[in-house]
């Protein structure tokens, strides 16, 4: 970043922003077209004489403000041509709120002995969640990053070791879904700002669960946006020096689509990114519609391509790889595109993993079609084998996340039985695929309240019902068990964190599939998973196993135990019997229940 060399000059500190140091606050902005900049504030009365910018080179400003603490309120005033701006600062950490005034940063922060080790990525079971409705206490207000805080231990409970944050930076008003980011670098003032975000990040880490955040890189506002022609300059009509101001600027969300090409656009980004990880220590990173970012359309079209964008994910995975390798990296682009996850020394953009949408779309139709004869068992057994680049764990596979449970459609209850989700059909199918999502090769993830029956669809506005969880305890226990054997915390169900996949029985008149997951195979490593799409119950239902010995049923989501209407239909361990059935060696029978599932492993000699 450019400095003065003058010795005359204060000891300006590098960075961007307001940058508070022992003996006051630097100041920096990137404004190319004013004339003359200044910051104001209520310490010198909003007047713009009183502490200029000087131009440093390339539309750089800089000053230094002896005695100017954290806590200050501040804007930049800017002169260009005749006219006069007041703007908030582009890289502001805090704000009073999205059209108020931007506020000098206190870094101090007691993180004490946070040492958090990254779970091993095979191991993460991710709980995606809204701060302002996961735990409002009152529903007149949204919720704040301490409330989360309270229900830190029961998500430990439940086995959750990742946290997935829809975005909580400044947005207009109070309630939002966050994906309309007014102030990218300030969290926002209604869930507690910047100090109760690290709060929450250190006492999630005392927990064991890792922070992954939400980002929105595909476009800034569209409301409260003073990165909006910032300086004044722009072109047709368009954003001005942060945004496209051509045809490339069009999104769905408004023609305000970062200038991925600007170098300083790129700069203002992978800072932005490399802020949450360092000075905040999140975990992780979950970027919004990344095809918004390398196509206009968010398509494959060629023509609609921007590489410049491509190439800035790519830089910033580039980036994170060489100083947090740990650290991972989630796209959401929803295109199938291998290239996304695959290494950017191979041509690839360089995620770590990426949203699935072809298993929540196949899987969530297969449990939503109204008559069992139409479910599409050769899909789903399809989509249950897939992986990008031949690694099981490069996707995030769900049923239900934020935008699977809104914007016309519901939770996965909901959609089986409409007004009626907490009755036995959507109990069976909606366990039937939570079974399968803890089962699959991927990154499990659920979306809050999942696990207690939440009904109904999502909304900004409409707390998640904690009573649920007490309603339905049972299915609460039924995901902590899922969550457990997909860990394998108990030692029996390695598989379930190994490479390996076959999906090797397919039935599809009585709509049954079997499949194994194995890591280096043998017994408490090979898992077998048998599940059933229809309303039909089978006493003694024979699959193939790949070896002999004692199998037991370590899951069977029939256990009345997780819900007083399911049938506690028997599934017995059992002895393997020699002799080929489905290309395997071995083979044996199990009492299956309708829409229900099985996770069988093979008991240590």
């Amino acid at each position: 970043m450019p400095e003065t060399d003058l010795p005359s000059a204060p000891a300006l500190q590098a960075g961007m922003g307001a940058i508070p140091h022992t003996s006051g606050t630097t100041f920096r902005v990137w404004a190319p077209n004013a004339d003359a900049v200044a910051v104001v504030g209520p310490f010198n009365d909003w007047n713009p004489k009183q502490h200029p910018l000087t131009h440093e080179a390339d539309g750089y400003w800089a000053t230094d403000i002896a005695d100017l603490a954290p806590g200050t309120e501040y804007k930049f005033w800017l002169r260009a041509g005749d006219g006069e701006l007041t703007r908030h600062d582009p890289y502001a950490r805090e704000v009073t709120h999205s059209a108020g005034n931007s506020v000098v940063p206190n870094h101090a922060f007691d993180w004490a002995d946070d040492q958090f080790q990254m779970p091993a990525w095979n191991e993460l079971v991710i709980y995606e969640l809204h701060v302002g409705t996961f735990n409002a206490p009152d529903p007149s207000r949204p919720g704040t990053f301490l409330d989360v805080v309270e229900k830190l231990d029961y998500l430990r409970g439940l086995g959750i070791n990742a946290i997935e944050i829809m975005p909580p930076t400044e947005f207009p008003g109070g309630r939002s879904w966050g994906y309309n980011p007014a102030h990218p670098f300030a969290l926002e003032t209604d869930y507690g700002g910047p100090q109760a975000f690290k709060e929450l990040v250190k006492q999630a880490h005392r927990h064991g669960i890792a922070v992954i955040l939400d980002v929105v890189y595909n476009h800034f506002g569209p409301g409260d946006l003073d990165l909006w022609q910032f300086d004044g300059w722009q072109e047709n009509d368009g954003g001005g020096i942060y945004f496209y101001n051509d045809w490339r600027a069009e999104t769905p969300w408004g023609h305000n689509r970062p200038d991925y090409g600007r170098p300083e656009v790129r700069r203002y980004i992978r800072d932005n990114a490399l802020m949450w990880l360092e000075d905040y220590r999140v975990d992780g990173l979950r970027c919004d519609s990344i095809s918004h970012i390398r196509n206009v359309d968010g398509s494959n079209d060629p023509a609609r391509d921007l590489p410049e964008g491509w190439s800035l994910m790519k830089w910033i995975n580039e980036e994170i790889q060489e100083k947090m390798p740990w650290k991972i990296t989630i796209a959401e682009d929803l295109q199938g595109n291998p290239y996304i996850t695959r290494a950017t020394t191979d041509e690839g953009q360089g995620f770590s993993a990426q949203w699935d949408a072809a298993f929540v779309n196949i899987l969530r139709d297969a449990l939503t079609t109204p008559h069992d004869a139409d479910r599409n068992l050769a899909a789903v057994a399809e989509t249950l084998a897939q992986t990008y680049n031949g690694d099981a764990f490069q996707r995030i596979i769900y049923t239900e996340s934020h935008d699977e449970v809104a914007n016309g459609k519901s939770r996965v209850t909901e959609e089986i039985m409409p007004g009626d989700a907490h009755s036995w059909f959507p109990k069976k199918r909606a366990t039937l695929g939570a079974a399968l999502v803890f089962t699959a090769p991927g990154i499990p993830m659920m979306f809050q309240g999942q696990e207690m029956l939440a009904d109904g669809y999502f909304s900004d506005d409409q707390p998640l019902e904690w009573a649920h969880a007490e309603q339905h305890a049972g299915l609460v226990h039924l995901y902590r068990d899922l969550i457990r054997l997909r860990r394998n915390l108990d030692g029996h169900t390695r598989g379930l964190l190994g490479q390996h996949t076959e999906v090797f029985h397919v039935n599809e008149a009585d709509k049954i599939l079997a499949f194994r997951r194995w890591d280096q195979g043998g017994a408490g490593d090979e898992t077998i998973i048998v599940a059933n799409f229809a309303d039909q119950t089978h006493p003694a239902y024979a699959v193939g196993l790949p070896a002999g010995g004692h199998w037991r049923v370590r899951f069977n989501s029939d256990w009345e135990g997780y819900d007083e209407e399911f049938g506690n239909f028997e599934s017995l361990d059992t002895e393997a019997t020699e002799g080929e059935y489905d290309g395997l060696p071995f083979h044996a029978t199990f009492g299956l229940a309708p829409y229900s599932v099985l996770i069988i492993s093979q008991e240590a000699q």
